[in-house]
Order: C-alpha cells, then structure tokens, then sequence
C-alpha cells in the first residue's frame, strides 16, 4: 500500500508538470481584443485544477490504507523494491537541484515550487523505503500506516497548492521586494517629493500594472512635472517591463501656516492609530471657516469605522484650531 501511495504521488507529479507545460504554453499567448491584459493568470488556473487532483488522490490513497490496516495482507519481501525505491530517492534529488538550477536562472516561482516538491517526495519514498525494511527485518507491518502518513503528506501538498494558487487568483499583495524597487526608483528623481496610492496588479508572469500617486511641488512648471513623470513611466517599462502610470499630486512645501496645520494633524492620526498616515494635504481657507482636506490610509488591522476616525480627528481638531471642518477620503493599503 506504501509503495501504491508513493508511486500515485509521483504520478501526480507527471501530470503536474505536463499540465504546467500546458499552461505556460496558453499564458504565453499575446493579448487579444477579449484578454486585454493577456493570458498569464492561465498558468494560475492549470495549477489549481492539478491541486484537486492532488487532493482527491490524497484522500482515496488514505481511505485505501486505512482498509489495509483493518485488514491487513500478507506482503512479500522484495531486493527490486528495495533497488527501485532507492533509484527513486536519487533520481529525486537530481530532480530538486535541477529545478533549483532553472528557478536561479528565470526567478520562475513553478520551479521553486517543483524543486521543493522533488525534495519532499524524497521524504515520502524514505518512509517507503524504511517501512519496506522495517518489514523484511522484524516482520512488523507497518505498510499501512505508512500509507496513510503519505496520503496524509499528499492531502497537506494539495491544500497547500490549492491556497498558492489561490491567492494570485483572489489578489494578493504583491511582493515587498517589487514595492521597494517601485517606490525607491521613483524617489530617486528629483522633483518627487512623496509618492502613495500605489496599486499593482498582477496578470501572470511578465504581466504587471501598476499606478500611483507622485506628489511635486504646486510651484513647478506642470509642463516641466509631466515630462518627467513620462520619463519615469517609460523606465519602469524599458527596465523592469512593467506597465505603470502615475498621477501627479501638487503640494505646497514652503506655507508655514498649511505645514503647522499638516504636522497637528498628523501627530492627531499617529495618536489614534500608529497605522494612520495622510497625503493630498490641501488648506482651503474660507472668511467662516478653514476646510482641512486630505486623504487617511487606513490599516487593515484597525478596529474603528471609518465615521468613528472621523469624529475623533474632528474633536481633536476642535481642541488645536477652532473653525477647522475636515474633509476626509478614507483608503486602503493595496500593498501590504
């Protein structure tokens, strides 16, 4: 039963690899007039329809040796099984460090994940392997409990691989690494004071969207500004093949009375939350009142509604500078 376990689990894993090539074969065909943003998420759903499989073998493979333990059967000792189980456990492991090569080479995620499952399936054909000597030295069977801990290994690898291509599929943030990269090119022109209100979206390997907000002076020549954010947008295309698009944010740097009024505000959020920020800081005075307009980014963990942040930055507020109203837009960190 051990041994029908692991080969079902290596079996799986020919099939994975055939429907990987499938899909890499469909997620490289170009955009179309129906798949504007082309076909790289194809790659996502043939590795979810492998992960229930996977699953489904797991739990018809530990229902087959909870029935062998119930009702055991006699095993026959054999050398071939012993000299194939130990071909397998190599052969393995050349497999895990011949995709480890591939993913150094293309940063592909498939082949960190199949370099991982090489190595894991070196563990399960161990136990194989030990259960079948275990056998042949003591005459204890063990043959179906070590079906059911590979069956057991099996079900975990297809939950898992159910949840990894899941996330790309729902939206997940995308990695710190590229937010870095995104966020460090951009500050390094002159002329970007602050950048926020980023948003990647990924399509598949090769196929990513992003778009934020850059802040620049209110006095610099808006001619001037947009050259430079065309500039921007084209490098992060040639270099990085990224398709970005930035949206200019003007801020006044040099009015003491607007800076007070941002810092008093600011140090009003970080007392509520430590979490809050705010950005698109703008003093609309008026001869009644001072409208106070900007944008919070909220965190995901905090537990106050919107409208109660609100009312505590009001009171606040009221305390600080009288005949202040605020006019509040409320976003989300997109890239957590």
């Amino acid at each position: 039963m051990a041994l029908v376990a692991d080969a079902v689990n290596n079996l799986t894993d020919a099939a994975s690899s055939i429907i990987t090539l499938i899909g890499f074969k469909l997620s490289g065909k170009k955009p179309d007039s129906e798949h504007p943003y082309g076909h790289g998420r194809v790659e996502y759903i043939s590795g979810l329809i492998m992960s229930f499989i996977v699953l489904l073998l797991g739990l018809t493979l530990i229902r087959s040796s909870i029935q062998k333990i119930l009702q055991p059967e006699m095993i026959q000792f054999s050398w071939l099984s012993i000299a194939v189980l130990a071909v397998s456990i190599g052969a393995k492991l050349w497999l895990s460090a011949f995709y480890k090569k591939f993913q150094k080479q293309t940063g592909s995620a498939t082949f960190s994940a199949a370099s991982a499952d090489s190595r894991n399936d070196v563990i399960t054909t161990f136990a194989v392997l030990l259960s079948t000597v275990v056998y042949a030295v003591s005459g204890v069977d063990i043959d179906g409990y070590t079906g059911v801990a590979v069956s057991l290994f099996i079900i975990v690898s297809g939950v898992g691989l159910i949840r990894e291509t899941l996330d790309p599929l729902l939206g997940q943030p995308p990695d710190k690494e590229l937010v870095e990269e995104i966020c460090s090119r951009t500050l390094a022109h002159d002329g970007i004071i602050g950048i926020h209100d980023l948003v990647v979206h990924n399509y598949g390997p090769g196929r990513i969207f992003a778009t934020l907000h850059a802040e620049v002076s209110a006095k610099e020549d808006m001619l001037k500004s947009h050259d430079m954010i065309d500039n921007i947008e084209h490098e992060f295309k040639n270099e990085m093949g990224l398709e970005m698009v930035i949206h200019i944010d003007p801020v006044i740097i040099d009015d003491p009375y607007v800076t007070a009024l941002k810092k008093d505000t600011a140090a009003i959020l970080s007392e509520i939350d430590p979490g809050l920020s705010l950005h698109d800081f703008r003093v609309v005075a008026g001869p009644t009142h001072t409208n106070l307009i900007f944008d919070t980014v909220v965190p995901s963990d905090i537990k106050l509604t919107d409208k109660e942040i609100k009312e505590k930055i009001d009171s606040e507020i009221s305390k600080i500078h009288e005949n202040c109203n605020t006019i509040i837009t409320f976003d989300r960190n997109y890239c957590n």
